[in-house]
């Protein structure tokens, strides 16, 4: 197991925001579309064609999980999951390796933070050898801590995840935000104690309770993420039209 936590965590400050705690796909960067093509790919290799409902179902959850998910919906459910995890696991690599599209905002959401000395982990359910590849487009600089789909024992919706991100930096995840873009991610955050905020990709998360909506990063900076933890732990109504840019 490869997890640990990195260099440049950041420092904390009297501020209520201990944290934030990224997921990856469809929260910082647009790589669900690259998932797209390669499981597109895979399920014509397997001579069929992917429902839009199985794929929605895959948003969230570990690689067995999905591929499960795919067979099922081929009519294949004797396929070997493993099997076909690694054949697109090497081709969204590939994708990957070609550059990573930005979600509004998170850009310049990690910069703001960075400069505050805020310190963030990355919380994914994708695996290592991948997300490997996306921090070149993310910055390692930026994590002081990672967590992958293949570190631990248990993945999203499960909490430890976002426990283990939280250890890692040092931090209450009480005092921690999380940022995600799927149901599956939301619950484990929620579970794990952290403050969530739901910005959606190509799930609708609209009826999801217990969490700060955004339509777009664009909205968050880090006040308003310190207003919100500040409004759990002490108790302060939060004024989210004041929040963001």
């Amino acid at each position: 197991m490869e997890i640990a936590a990195r260099r440049g965590a950041g420092t904390l400050s009297a501020r209520s925001l201990a944290g934030v705690l990224f997921d990856m796909d469809g929260t910082l960067v647009d790589s669900e579309k690259l998932w797209d093509v390669g499981l597109t790919e895979l399920a014509a290799e397997y001579g069929g064609t992917l429902s839009a409902q199985a794929r929605t179902r895959m948003v969230g959850t570990n690689m067995i999980q999905s591929m499960t998910i795919l067979h099922d919906d081929l009519g294949q459910p004797w396929r070997d999951p493993q099997t076909s995890v690694d054949l697109l696991e090497k081709r969204v690599k590939e994708l990957f390796a070609t550059g990573l599209v930005w979600r509004p905002g998170a850009a310049e959401l990690l910069a703001r933070l960075r400069a505050a000395e805020v310190p963030m982990a990355l919380v994914t359910a994708t695996h290592r050898h991948l997300t490997e590849v996306a921090l070149e487009t993310l910055g390692p600089e930026n994590f002081g801590a990672v967590v992958c789909g293949d570190d631990l024992d248990h993945a999203k919706p499960h909490p430890l995840p976002y426990l283990t991100a939280a250890a890692l930096l040092g931090v209450e995840v009480q005092r921690c935000v999380a940022i995600e873009d799927s149901p599956n991610g939301i619950t484990s955050a929620l579970a794990a104690g952290a403050v969530v905020v739901a910005v959606p990709c190509d799930v609708d998360l609209s009826h999801l309770t217990g969490v700060t909506h955004v339509d777009s990063l664009t909205r968050v900076d880090v006040d308003y993420l310190d207003r919100m933890v500040a409004s759990v732990v002490g108790h302060r109504p939060l004024d989210l039209d004041t929040g963001g840019r």
